[in-house]
């Protein structure tokens, strides 16, 4: 089973500064004369350059960088940067990582990369590394995703795509790094510069994953330019791939009456019907790649949802109201790949995912209880021409019991350029063994050939079929509230329970006895009860007590009784009401026992049939 968290590190560094430790050099008043871009290419070397500052991104470490005087890069170097990267769980942050930034732009339009030296205490990867976040705009960001270091220390290189750009930046450097397997680990950096290399060459660039897309779509309409992506030939003769920003691009659209392209990669669709071709370049480098979007006109709504409000959980409808819900796109990485690019025409909320290989929708605070629930709706547009066999499919995550269930729909080529409503039965979601906490949606890619799809009307819903009966408990007994002076529990989270007590001692019965735990609280289970026998760990005196108390929960239970055991044996039952509607509580008057000797109570005993779940066994008295 997969079950995805949200940790996208990207988004952490979008989340904001929390706090700002060190300052470099103060510049004069002959510095403020000077140009107003300074061409500087250093950012540490034996130290902060001018004008330099840093700060911790929020959810970092924010003392996870210093400057380390101990370990550098070579004997002419005083100083390098240090960064400790915290294990799993560090109470003071969850990753490292941060922005080293000027208070004035720098003109770094003569240099074609940031070049520094690096190493770490262990073979690792930083997760992400480049130039460009300046704590605003971030317009031209480009970075390395996943860079492998060692523990010797290796020149790196991060080309500049197009240093033309780059006039006015603040942006040096910044990192992300988080803990590997749990274990955290600690890196140097030094010699950090931006240079004009001769040895770096033949620059590609690609939108669209350099695939040449078609897209139908609608007036009114926008997404965004996918697929960015660049690769430069290194001076050891390896291409490397770098992450850019859309501004670097030049897009261009083949058509504005139909689509327009701004500087961002976002298209909008502004008329039809008709088709635009979305191209773009770098500098004077074509991207390879390109998006054609077919503008079929006016957009066609989703079929409106025809199910009784009062029988449906909502996860996204502008229909019903819909549950709390997490997000819509999680972007788990290091492996998704989808982006969102929802929209609203005349008052309609539609989802919109491209670049689709996989995206989940998760609702967990709280998580939806659908054991009443018989069905799944969800309507569906896949803009582009399908070939044949594609696959579509569909996982349902339950947080409670830890389980998935997946259901793979096939769709026909001519089922693409129209909505399709889905209605799938949750029986047919193989392994979702329960319902009761259900956290995600998940939409996979199956076949690996549907770019990008439109959602609407996401819900579950009972179509009138009364609901299957629990075998289990979904929550645990009511918490008890005697007072505890008053009370000798046998079996309660709630009291001190007597020690020693055997709840499953072997009397020859055919009772499987385990103690599970329901939403963290102990429950005892007896599963194909016949009899079962529980052993006090010592003789108990009970006769100042008034009552016997018990919650009991069973599904399939015809005969059920509580018997209470003094030495000889002396020994009587008392008939429990089953099955029962949920958990049942009852006080039983310690008379009921009689002859049974209050003074010397060593055992208790169940007898009936079926599977039953108790907790909260004590005696107490008003």
């Amino acid at each position: 089973m997969k079950t995805y968290k949200y940790n996208r590190l990207t988004q952490l560094l979008a989340a904001g500064i929390i706090f700002v430790f060190f300052l470099g050099c103060e510049r004069d008043i002959s510095d403020l004369e000077e140009a107003s871009f300074p061409t500087n290419p250093e950012v540490f070397i034996n130290g902060f350059s001018p004008g330099l500052n840093y700060a911790a991104f929020g959810g970092s470490v924010p003392t996870a960088f210093s400057v380390d005087n101990q370990v550098t890069y070579s004997e002419n170097s005083s100083a390098s940067m240090r960064f400790e990267v915290p294990d799993a769980g560090d109470p003071r942050g969850s990753f490292a990582g941060g922005v080293f930034f000027t208070d004035g732009g720098r003109d770094l339009s003569g240099y074609n990369a940031l070049t520094f030296w690096a190493k770490a205490t262990q073979s690792t990867t930083i997760g992400e590394i480049g130039f460009g976040n300046d704590l605003g705009e971030n317009k031209y960001v480009v970075s390395i995703q996943g860079l492998n270091v060692t523990t010797g220390w290796k020149k790196y290189i991060i080309p500049i795509p197009d240093p033309s750009r780059l006039t006015n930046e603040r942006g040096l450097l910044y990192y992300a790094a988080g803990n590997i397997d749990g274990k955290g680990f600690t890196f140097w950096i030094d010699e950090v510069r931006f240079e004009k290399l001769g040895t770096i060459a033949h620059p590609k660039f690609a939108i669209m994953n350099g695939e040449n897309l078609m897209e139908t779509s609608f007036v009114g309409v926008s997404t965004a330019v996918g697929g960015l992506m660049s690769t430069f030939n290194m001076p050891t003769g390896i291409d490397q791939s770098i992450s850019i920003a859309p501004a670097y691009f030049d897009f261009a659209s083949s058509d504005p009456s139909i689509a327009t392209v701004d500087e961002t990669g976002n298209i909008l669709v502004t008329g039809g019907p008709g088709t635009a071709e979305i191209t773009a370049q770098v500098g004077d480098t074509p991207a390879d790649g390109s998006l054609t979007i077919q503008s079929i006109g006016d957009f066609e709504h989703a079929p409106t949802p025809i199910h009784d409000p009062a029988n449906v959980i909502s996860i996204f409808s502008d229909h019903y109201d819909n549950v709390p819900v997490d997000y819509y796109n999680g972007y788990w990485e290091p492996w998704q790949t989808t982006m969102s690019a929802d929209f609203v025409i005349n008052g309609d909320h539609v989802l919109h995912y491209y670049d689709f290989n996989f995206v989940g929708i998760q609702f967990a605070s709280p998580t939806v209880d659908a054991t009443a629930m018989t069905h799944l709706h969800l309507d569906i547009y896949l803009p582009n021409q399908l070939n044949a066999g594609a696959q579509f499919q569909i996982e349902l995550v339950d947080f409670g019991a830890d389980v998935a269930g997946v259901h793979t729909i096939n769709i026909a080529a001519d089922q693409s350029q129209e909505w399709i409503s889905l209605d799938i039965p949750l029986d047919d979601f193989p392994g979702l063994t329960s319902r009761s906490a259900l956290a995600q949606i998940i939409f996979v890619n199956a076949s690996e050939n549907i770019p990008s799809f439109f959602a609407d009307n996401i819900y579950f819903y009972n179509d009138g079929t009364p609901p299957p009966p629990e075998e289990e408990p979904s929550t645990p007994a009511p918490t008890p509230t005697h007072n505890p002076n008053n009370v000798i529990a046998v079996f309660s989270d709630a009291y001190d329970q007597i020690p020693g007590t055997d709840f499953s001692p072997d009397w020859g019965q055919n009772t499987v006895t385990t103690i599970i735990q329901i939403d963290g609280v102990n429950t005892l289970k007896m599963a194909g009860l016949n009899y079962q026998g529980i052993q006090l760990g010592s003789n108990q005196d009970v006769s100042d007590m008034d009552y016997l108390h018990l919650d009991f929960w069973t599904a399939n239970s015809s005969e059920l009784n509580i018997v209470l055991i003094s030495p000889g044996p002396v020994e009587v039952p008392y008939s429990l009401t089953v099955p029962t509607t949920g958990w049942s509580s009852i006080d039983i008057p310690l008379s009921s026992f009689a002859p049974v000797d209050m003074n010397d109570v060593f055992q208790l005993m169940f007898t009936g049939n079926g599977d039953i779940f108790l907790d909260n066994i004590y005696f107490h008295k008003n």
